[in-house]
């Protein structure tokens, strides 16, 4: 076996006659039992007519049957770990001859596991403040606040308007609300909205272009000019309501105000700790990517490059961005994701490694658990759930993902954390893939 480069290895293998013409024999039995000549009953067509008639068909079966099993053969003795289809050529095929060709293929690879115990990240406990607290009741408050109409009188700056919204030109799908509140004058608020109804009173009709910037969120709206007719419905103030204990029992099982403070502190901490893990996490991931070096095979980063585009384009989709719509040299877009789809390959390889010295391993309790979440989510029983994701080998994705999700939990808890802060997200940030 010879190394090409990196993972590629190539073999030339040679098969003796005997096999060849064992393989030949079955295979002109197959065809003389299937074909219709004239003057012969089907099955009864003489060998030899057979072999003259259907020679270059016999070949070619031939070679599709000894030449993936003469190189599984190969392979096996070596104790290779094949990646993807060998490339097969210089394919030698005479009668009479042994067989002879060369095979190049990747193999996975073998790389010895440094340290990964005490990994040193930066890591700070988080901690949640009593502004961070307030600020957080006060965005409830924002969600439970009140719209109150007010006696009729001209629009002004903070006052929230109710209005009836349609377009008349300028955009395809019409667009149509009957109740939309604005502030009047908030910077939330497109300038063209404040300055068109200030000073409108409830029932009185304005019509006027908004022009919407070329990165607005709606993009059927996005780098149009669209004129618009409202209608002032009212004039309202929000009220909110007061951060007392008749609020807090108005949002559940609470008594109390501290008792809802308590629990936002909580929830707070446990979001600061789930982010604060993660960057964490990143860093662990990065820097065993750095420290070992190793090649990945090239059918593991095509792979990962087409996961991390259906990714992309899920994302854009959910968006309704048609990616259809958009003008990409796709060769390129793929060419630009091997760097970051090679370092994916290796945290995910190295995690596997990892995962297999420290006996790593999701319970079917824990598969079982997320498997009632995706039913729960899809609402359907979860007999029907499992069954689909048996059958389209989610289940085997599932367990790896807790398996690696376990691992990474393992490097965390034995990293040495250090004070500060993390460092900044890099383009090429590698995360653990599927």
């Amino acid at each position: 076996m010879a190394l090409v480069e990196g993972c590629k290895h190539s073999l030339e293998i040679t098969v003796p006659v005997t096999e060849i013409e064992k393989e030949t024999e079955r295979v002109v039995a197959e065809i003389q039992k299937k074909v219709k000549l004239p003057g012969f009953r089907p099955g009864h067509a003489p060998v030899n007519l057979v072999k003259s008639r259907f020679a270059g068909d016999i070949r070619q079966d031939v070679l599709e049957k000894i030449v993936p099993r003469a190189f599984r053969d190969a392979a096996d003795k070596d104790h290779l770990k094949i990646v993807g289809t060998p490339d097969i050529s210089d394919v030698h095929f005479h009668a009479g001859e042994p067989l002879k060709f060369k095979a190049e293929f990747e193999v996975a690879p073998e790389f010895e596991l440094g340290d990964y115990r005490g990994i040193v990240v930066n890591y700070t406990e988080p901690e949640v403040t009593d502004e961070e607290v307030t600020k957080r009741i006060d965005e409830i408050r924002e969600q439970k606040a009140e719209y109150v109409n007010e006696e009729p009188r001209p629009l002004a700056d903070g006052d929230y308007a109710l209005l009836s919204l349609e377009s008349l030109s300028g955009v395809a799908e019409k667009v149509s609300q009957d109740e939309l509140t604005i502030k009047i004058g908030d910077e939330a608020t497109m300038a063209a909205f404040t300055e068109n109804l200030r000073g409108a009173s409830p029932e009185e009709s304005r019509e006027f272009d908004v022009t919407y910037p070329e990165d607005y969120e709606r993009k059927t709206l996005a780098g149009k000019t669209v004129r618009f007719k409202a209608t002032v419905k009212a004039v309202r103030r929000k009220e909110l309501p007061e951060a007392n204990d008749e609020f807090a029992k108005d949002l559940g099982d609470y008594k109390t105000l501290d008792e809802v403070k308590d629990a936002v502190r909580q929830q707070m901490l446990r979001e600061k700790e789930q982010r604060a893990q993660e960057d964490a996490k990143h860093q662990l991931i990065d820097k065993l990517v750095d420290a070992h070096d190793f090649p990945v095979p090239t059918a593991y980063v095509d792979r990962q490059i087409e996961m991390n585009l259906e990714t992309q384009l899920r994302a854009l989709a959910a968006q309704g961005i048609d990616p259809r719509s958009i003008k990409l040299d796709w060769n390129k877009v793929r060419e630009s994701q091997k760097v970051k789809a090679t370092r994916d390959v290796k945290a995910s390889l190295l995690l596997d490694k990892i995962g297999d010295r420290e006996a790593v391993s999701a319970t079917q309790e824990e598969v079982d658990k997320e498997v009632q979440r995706v039913a729960r989510q899809s609402r359907e029983a979860v007999a029907v759930t499992r069954a689909k994701l048996q059958k389209d080998g989610t289940i085997g994705r599932i367990a790896g993902h807790i398996r690696t999700e376990k691992t990474l939990n393992f490097l965390f808890e034995h990293a040495r954390k250090e004070a500060g802060a993390a460092p900044k997200e890099s383009g090429d940030r590698s995360q653990e893939s599927e």
